[in-house]
């Protein structure tokens, strides 16, 4: 793994460590890239059970790299694709997720916005230590989190979900469970342990019904309820 990604094999389980404190473990390129990269190799590994994605440092995520977003702006000649193209490995990152066989859990020890707001959500599920918090305040430096929201309202209310994207404001993780979009809060202390146990309960289950079981609960949930049967 590169520096900006620490892989732990802890038997059936790996553990995603998103590394780059200093930027608050934003989603650049690189960050999407190596995610989507670990991603891939794990599919194919029928070895792993599940999944955690971490962080290091104080915040989960910032979301985007806002500098390299500006750089890319600042390009006339090739500044929309990039950006397109930023924001399309991103959409792929955030699929690849339920896409995955196994599941994926959420470890989230701080502040998690917009990108890594979207993170979160697009994870199976979620453990969040009680001091995280939760936004997509694009709004409030006049950016619309549009792909944030993608994600955001496929796991809480549409009322709840709008609330948060048009103020920009943070809720704690008390409320992010109550919305549906973490599991379960823990100490901060406990974090990692309790989020471990979680992956191990998962993983201790037949690994051939979690993985159609996965597969179906994420195939139905978008269907009629007919279709769904």
């Amino acid at each position: 793994m590169d520096n900006l990604l620490r892989r732990e094999d802890h038997g059936p389980i790996v553990r995603l460590v998103m590394n780059s404190p200093d930027s608050c473990n934003a989603l650049s390129l690189a960050m999407i890239d190596s995610l989507t990269g670990a991603l891939h190799d794990i599919a194919a590994d029928d070895d792993v059970r599940a999944v955690i994605i971490a962080a290091s440092g104080k915040a989960f995520s910032a979301g985007h790299d806002l500098r390299q977003m500006q750089a890319m702006a600042q390009d006339e000649a090739d500044g929309q694709d990039a950006l397109g193209d930023l924001f399309q490995r991103c959409a792929t990152l955030m699929q690849a997720i339920p896409a995955l066989p196994q599941p994926v859990i959420a470890e989230v020890q701080g502040i998690a916005t917009a990108a890594g707001c979207q993170l979160v959500a697009s994870c199976d599920m979620a453990v969040a230590a009680d001091t995280a918090r939760f936004g997509v305040n694009g709004v409030s430096i006049g950016l619309f989190c549009s792909t944030p929201m993608v994600a955001l309202t496929r796991v809480v209310s549409p009322k709840a979900a709008f609330e948060m994207l048009t103020t920009g404001e943070f809720i704690g993780a008390g409320r992010a469970c109550e919305l549906g979009l973490v599991n379960r809060t823990v100490p901060a202390a406990d974090l990692q342990s309790e989020t471990m146990r979680l992956a191990e309960s998962v993983a201790a289950k037949l690994p051939a019904a979690i993985r159609l079981g996965k597969r179906a609960f994420h195939d139905q949930a978008g269907q009629a309820t007919q279709a769904a049967y």
